[in-house]
């Protein structure tokens, strides 16, 4: 049993931890009027998006298998 005893320790803290994060995330905190929810949204969605860039369709490249394939350096296959 006294192998054990060092266990306490950390399994104080762990339960100490979370009372904490479960009295942080209780219901009540935070809230968000919704009236001040919808203006946000309204602000939110009229900023115009980002520009997302797509690479071309002109530069070819070579689809990956997968598999490494290592280059021969000079050397012929015989």
């Amino acid at each position: 049993m006294e192998i054990l005893l060092w266990l306490v320790p950390p399994a104080v803290v762990t339960v100490l931890a979370m009372g904490w994060v479960s009295w942080l995330g209780r219901e009540g905190r935070g809230e968000v009027d919704p009236d001040e929810a919808e203006r946000r949204l309204a602000r939110a969605m009229e900023r115009p998006s980002p520009v997302v860039r797509r690479p071309s369709a002109s530069v070819d490249q070579e689809r990956s298998t997968g598999v490494a394939v290592r280059r021969q350096r000079g050397r012929r296959a015989s």
